[in-house]
């Protein structure tokens, strides 16, 4: 049985339950929404360098799909810890073939473009995509949030506290190393409300708007947790809440108590999952598909009707 806490949660992730990402689509939210990752890059933590092809990417598309994926999230640049940044045009010549080469293939299917760059977002929105996730909450080039309201996308909104090319593993931070060392909730809440009234001012429109707190990006693994626990905060700012933890250190910190590979934390990364659509998340952003289907649908069962 879900405690009061819960239930209230459950309540309030009803209140914004649609998700607008073009005058003519509405995404309902009435269950969990599962985004497949491709990454087009050589250097992704999980599964750099796979997707060498657009050949090899639409195969991908079409696995994760019949697989139960409500949509594809494609980025051209890696953001984990470390990562050396890629020029916008490279990044549209890895994502925009892509792209065009799922629409291309009667893949109707919602995309988001993984960037940081308001050039890079324009060129993935023309050729077919429909969200921008911007993993800097528009802070990096603000011109990314002209574009998101011009081309009335979906658009979401993420937090980090550093760089990726000065971030470290969420499982290696020491004392006094943190990006954030006051609240974490209180911070990352006050920022992501900053971001979000900079998007509206730029005429994104409000249902338009998803919140992620930016899980694992300059966050330690006690901070993740916390953020995790009071999702709570980020559903009173109106908006759905994005779930982006797949296969991240600080999961591997927790299920196994040891450095680990991304390889090994997948059933850390469900119970985590799982755990976050109980307490209000509703989107989200997956490698392993058909496990987070599955897991999610049936804790849906128990908590969406329950």
């Amino acid at each position: 049985m879900m405690d009061q806490s819960h239930t209230k949660n459950l309540n309030e992730s009803t209140k914004h339950n649609t998700w607008r990402v073009s005058s003519q689509r509405t995404i309902q939210l009435d269950r969990p929404l599962c985004i497949g990752i491709l990454n087009i890059t050589p250097d992704s933590f999980f599964d750099g360098g796979e997707l060498s092809s657009q050949s090899k990417a639409v195969d991908r598309a079409k696995s994760m799909i019949d697989d139960g994926a409500d949509g594809l999230d494609i980025g051209g640049e890696s953001t984990r810890p470390g990562a050396e940044r890629v020029s916008e045009q490279e990044q549209i010549n890895r994502v925009v073939p892509v792209i065009k080469s799922i629409r291309s293939a009667g893949i109707e299917i919602l995309i988001s473009v993984d960037t940081t760059r308001a050039k890079v977002a324009l060129a993935a929105i023309d050729a077919g995509a429909d969200v921008i996730n911007d993993v800097s909450a528009g802070s990096e080039d603000e011109e990314i949030l002209n574009v998101a309201s011009k081309q009335d996308c979906g658009l979401i909104l993420m937090h980090r506290a550093i760089l990726p090319e000065l971030d470290q593993y969420s499982d290696q931070y020491e004392d006094g190393q943190r990006p954030i060392s006051d609240s974490v909730v209180d911070r990352v809440v006050k920022e992501l409300s900053v971001r979000r009234e900079f998007a509206l001012q730029a005429g994104v429109g409000n249902t338009n708007i998803v919140l992620d707190p930016g899980l694992g990006f300059g966050k330690d693994v006690d901070q993740n947790l916390a953020l995790i626990r009071q999702t709570g905060q980020f559903l009173k700012l109106g908006h759905p809440v994005m779930s982006a933890l797949s296969r991240k250190s600080f999961v591997g910190r927790l299920s196994l108590d040891r450095d680990s590979t991304p390889k090994e934390r997948l059933w850390g990364t469900i119970g985590l999952s799982v755990l976050h659509l109980q307490l209000g998340a509703r989107i989200f952003r997956v490698h392993d598909v058909a496990a987070h289907r599955e897991s999610l649908d049936a804790s849906w069962r128990l908590i969406g009707e329950g």
